[in-house]
């Protein structure tokens, strides 16, 4: 990851925004640049502080009703990725969150693993539009995460992956690996994602499975040997 990005929580149960924080800090790259409890306080540090990259927003906050409020970011501060992380579930709000252009959508409680995810999938559509002037349609197609008919009347989604395996974290676990000369566990490569071991195993798995990757028995000074997972030689 090339740079930083900053996250400004809007919540107003404080346990919440600490879980929130605690999991966006656990990403490499992020940081956590404030927090508000209203929309009131929303909207005096959104106007003293430089403009965070994403905005994580409850729906319901004291003092302002409904969609409201992230409207109101939507329209003075259109340059921030909002990302919903609430109870509310009704279609109407989930609809209204889509057509407004939210980032991303989650239902509480908050799942790590989830908002991991999103981050690293924020932070890499933002390096794509850096380094990018120009998009072929399959470039867009993913970047939409549009589904795509192909030959024979099949349906598969861009890079036609499992359900389970989120195409921007197994990018970022493939480079990681390639720039471990000796190759990483499933621990290893769960922190580096702010994931669970479980859920980093399940993609390095998928790539020994697509031949990128092969799995070594680590055998170390005591306990059960571990599986390292290096790059496959060409």
């Amino acid at each position: 990851m090339s740079r930083s990005y900053t996250v400004f929580i809007v919540e107003d149960d404080f346990r919440v925004a600490q879980i929130s924080r605690k999991f966006v800090e656990s990403v490499p790259g992020f940081e956590v640049a404030g927090e508000a409890r209203s929309a009131a306080e929303t909207k005096a540090a959104l106007g003293e502080e430089p403009v965070p990259d994403i905005i994580i927003l409850d729906v319901f906050i004291p003092d302002t009703e409904g969609m409201d409020l992230f409207n109101w970011i939507r329209r003075y501060y259109p340059s921030a990725a909002v990302i919903m992380l609430t109870a509310a579930g009704e279609a109407a709000v989930v609809e209204e969150a889509f057509r407004g252009g939210a980032f991303d959508y989650m239902v509480k409680p908050v799942d790590k693993e989830r908002l991991s995810e999103s981050l690293l999938r924020y932070a890499e559509q933002a390096q794509t539009f850096r380094e990018k002037e120009e998009f072929t349609q399959d470039e867009i197609d993913r970047l939409f995460h549009i589904q795509v008919q192909k030959k024979g009347g099949r349906q598969e989604s861009a890079g036609d992956l499992p359900k389970g395996i989120d195409p921007i974290t197994l990018r970022h676990i493939e480079e990681m690996i390639g720039s471990e000369a000796g190759g990483i566990t499933a621990v290893e490569a769960g922190k580096v994602i702010g994931a669970s071991r479980s859920t980093a195993r399940r993609y390095l798995e998928y790539l020994v499975k697509t031949g990128k990757v092969e799995a070594l028995l680590n055998y170390g000074d005591v306990g059960r040997p571990e599986r390292k997972y290096v790059r496959k030689n060409p």
